[in-house]
């Protein structure tokens, strides 16, 4: 049986991230349908990987290994499957024709479009069903979560993140 937010400490660490953890779970559901609609084509960790170049821009294997948190021979395997199906893409950095950088064709942003589309659907359908006063301050705390985290804004884009 859950128990009443007004039984518990709003500000016990402990609290917030059983909390968290119990939201966590109902977003990676969300995330899991809105990526199995666009069929096999991308994993869960792939469309990551999409929404790091989308946000952050074209970046060396490195870079984006640190960003996904993985080894970078985890990323590499990544890539070459997302570069097979044509939704990344490697090309010669402008700064030196020795770096390659990993970009985001086309095709890749619309996917990462289409997925967030209907992310933003289901997300949206389940915030409309919470009371009005539950809503009030979800903004500022999942923002400043995201910030905590150093997640951008799901608005943000990069310049120059998709190449032809």
């Amino acid at each position: 049986m859950p128990r009443s937010t007004s039984a518990l400490d709003t500000t016990d660490v402990d609290a917030v991230t059983d909390a968290v953890l119990t939201a966590s779970r109902l977003l990676v559901a969300v995330s899991a349908r809105s990526i199995a609609a666009a069929g096999d084509m991308i994993t869960l960790p792939q469309f990551r990987l999409l929404v790091v170049l989308q946000t952050r821009g074209p970046l060396k294997h490195a870079d984006l290994a640190e960003y996904l948190q993985v080894t970078p021979s985890t990323a590499s395997r990544m890539v070459d499957r997302l570069v097979a199906v044509g939704v990344v893409d490697r090309q010669h950095s402008a700064v030196s024709r020795r770096e390659i950088v990993l970009a985001l064709t086309k095709e890749g942003a619309k996917v990462v479009r289409q997925v967030t589309a209907r992310r933003r659907k289901e997300i949206a359908k389940i915030v409309a069903r919470m009371p009005d006063d539950a809503r009030s301050g979800l903004v500022d705390v999942l923002t400043a979560f995201a910030e905590a985290g150093g997640e951008p804004p799901a608005s943000a884009v990069a310049p120059e993140a998709v190449w032809t």
